[in-house]
């Protein structure tokens, strides 16, 4: 049996002519209309003869999932023989589809259109990215058809492919790979633990510098962000903005909140692999969104897209992700209920197109970890169908990697992906934090209704999830995470909240020369501050070791009446002479790429209030 489903305003029909001695006269409508409905067009086919009856529950089960998921319960069952060139003997379809009225109408309110009848009819799509369904019931057991679990799949092949192209047992390799690496195969592969029961470093981390902490007012796990974390985010935020525009992906803007009649929740949560916060709005069911790909998807879904624009990048900054995680799951800027999630999607010609982006952007992710101060350990995971066709390109991307990577092949396809790419940091326990992503999902544009023109035909395209960054928390937790594995433990100087600290001698005597020198360096959009509070000088100096200062400057009654500053460097545990002038020249060719913001505390530490 083929089902074409429409969710529709409504759908009105009348009887025109007779087929021959087919046209059913008793039980049913001539002429009817339905609103806000289901509309059900049906092709009974031969291969259904053979049992009916299971066909009829099958078919049964699949209106009430699409109808349960477009909260509806007004079905319109009409017999369209358009569907299939395979149609059952006219008996057994026109039985078939009296049986299925009487099953639905046990729970739905159905209308059902004569069958042996030509008729005028009139329908209006409801137009949203998911109206328009198809699908193909049989007469077997589903159960005995329903999708094998995690634990009876075979296996995934586990290997370390080397620069240089060759191929090595994953454990067996251990020995010949960095200890990030060794981190990384003993959790994929060999499912072991790091540190079991300890608390990742940077949870502390976040705190004691007042960066982001839990608010006990909210839902267990959503994080607070105060004024120097929320600098940290923001930047990042801009930096990733930036990364993506210069590549060429353009920004767009969807909103955090569907209807649950747009279907796609349980089923397309499932394939996204989170759940979804849901909640009841008066009479409908809403649904905040798992990422940006629904609304992406939207975007595209409208669009008119044609060969030429390919590969055509979207992107949104989703700043309002939700993954619906129980007590116990939530870990620090590890794993969150909300996060901020960096995400693009590229259609692409076909897989020759689709690979080539997705080296790039994997390139490009790679690329960005001096940025970020962290190292990137690669797994590339691919269907084993995948990887014999394209053996060579994997040893291509491993080469550009240029360090060796964890490679996966799957038996088979069970995600949306036949190929993906992840980087991780390995945290200062040994467990991997996987931050960046890229994969070739090779069923949503069907799904989605995403098509290209080229000529008269159209395609549907492959099409490229990307995050270059992994969620702006996970990014921010991989950071501390890597600091607390360092000698001295430091942010990039793009993100420090304060770049420059001056430590007057005496507030009194030197604090308005300081004054003077951090209001130069806010106007070279250098973040700089003063500590004048009233504590010894050893102690602010301390304290500007604390808050991972990069530089820090001393000023007493020298560098008020000369030309030099000793310039305290926190990445160099050293301290260099030089003028301010040349300060601000050696700070602008550091950042000279990177976002500028102002800060978001005032200069005067006296006054900075306690958030922790």
């Amino acid at each position: 049996m083929r089902l074409l489903f429409i969710h529709s305003d409504h759908l009105e029909f009348e009887v025109t002519e007779e087929i021959g001695d087919l046209a059913e006269h008793e039980g049913v409508p001539l002429d009817g209309r339905m609103e806000d409905c289901a509309v059900t067009f049906i092709t009974v086919e031969s291969a259904d003869a053979d049992d009916p009856d299971a066909v009829v529950t099958n078919a049964a089960t699949e209106i009430r999932d699409v109808t349960g998921q477009l909260q509806t319960s007004r079905v319109v069952l009409y017999p369209y023989a358009h569907l299939s060139d395979d149609l059952a003997p006219p008996d057994v379809a026109k039985a078939v589809m009296q049986a299925l009225e009487a099953d639905i109408g046990t729970d739905h309110e159905v209308l059902r259109a004569p069958f042996g009848w030509y008729k005028a009819f009139e329908v209006r799509c409801k137009g949203h990215p998911l109206s328009e369904l198809s699908r193909h019931v049989s007469g077997h057991d589903e159960e005995e058809e329903a999708p094998e679990s995690t634990a009876d799949r075979e296996p995934s092949e586990w290997h370390i492919m080397t620069p240089d192209g060759e191929l090595h047992d994953a454990v067996g390799a251990k020995s010949d790979v960095s200890d990030d690496m060794q981190a990384f195969i003993g959790d994929e592969v060999e499912d072991v633990q790091a540190s079991p029961g300890e608390e990742p470093p940077h949870l502390a981390i976040m705190r004691d510098k007042e960066l982001v902490g839990y608010d006990d007012m909210s839902d267990a796990g959503n994080l607070r962000w105060y004024p120097r974390g929320k600098l940290v985010r923001d930047c990042l935020m801009d930096w990733v903005d930036d990364l993506i525009v210069d590549y060429g992906g353009m920004p767009v803007e969807t909103p955090i909140m569907y209807d649950l009649g747009v279907r796609a929740i349980d089923e397309h949560a499932g394939k996204f692999g989170e759940r979804q916060y849901r909640f009841e709005s008066g009479d409908r069911r809403m649904m905040l969104r798992f990422a940006a790909c629904f609304g992406q998807f939207s975007i595209m879904h409208d669009m008119y897209i044609t060969e030429n624009d390919l590969p055509l990048r979207i992107y949104e900054m989703s700043t309002y992700s939700f993954r619906r995680e129980q007590r116990g799951e939530v870990v620090g800027l590890k794993r969150q209920r909300a996060f901020t999630m960096p995400d693009m999607h590229t259609a692409t010609r076909d897989m020759d197109q689709a690979r080539e982006e997705l080296e790039r952007q994997a390139k490009l992710s790679l690329s960005t970890a001096d940025d970020l101060g962290v190292n990137y350990e690669p797994a590339i995971r691919m269907t084993r169908q995948f990887f014999d066709e394209n053996e060579a390109w994997v040893q291509e991307l491993v080469a550009d990697f240029d360090k060796p990577s964890l490679i996966e092949v799957l038996p088979t396809r069970h995600h949306y992906w036949s190929a993906k790419v992840d980087f991780a940091v390995i945290d200062s326990l040994g467990r991997p934090m996987e931050n960046p992503t890229v994969q070739i999902d090779v069923e949503s544009a069907e799904r989605f209704g995403i098509e290209y023109h080229a000529g008269e035909e159209t395609y549907h395209p492959p099409i490229l999830h990307y995050s270059p960054s992994g969620s702006i928390e996970r990014v921010t937790g991989a950071i501390l995470e890597t600091a607390a594995k360092q000698e001295i433990p430091r942010f990039p100087t793009w993100l420090s909240p304060t770049q420059v600290r001056f430590v007057p001698v005496r507030p009194d005597l030197h604090g308005e020369a300081c004054e003077v020198m951090a209001d130069q360096l806010e106007e070279a959009d250098i973040r700089a501050d003063i500590d004048d509070r009233d504590e010894s000088v050893g102690k602010r100096i301390a304290g500007a070791e604390t808050d991972w200062v990069p530089y820090y400057i001393v000023v007493g009654d020298r560098e008020v009446e000369g030309d030099t500053l000793g310039v305290n460097i926190r990445a160099e545990d050293d301290e260099l002479e030089m003028t301010l002038d040349a300060l601000i020249e050696h700070l602008e060719e550091e950042l000279d790429a990177f976002p500028r913001r102002s800060r978001y505390l005032p200069m005067h530490l006296s006054e900075h209030p306690q958030f922790v």
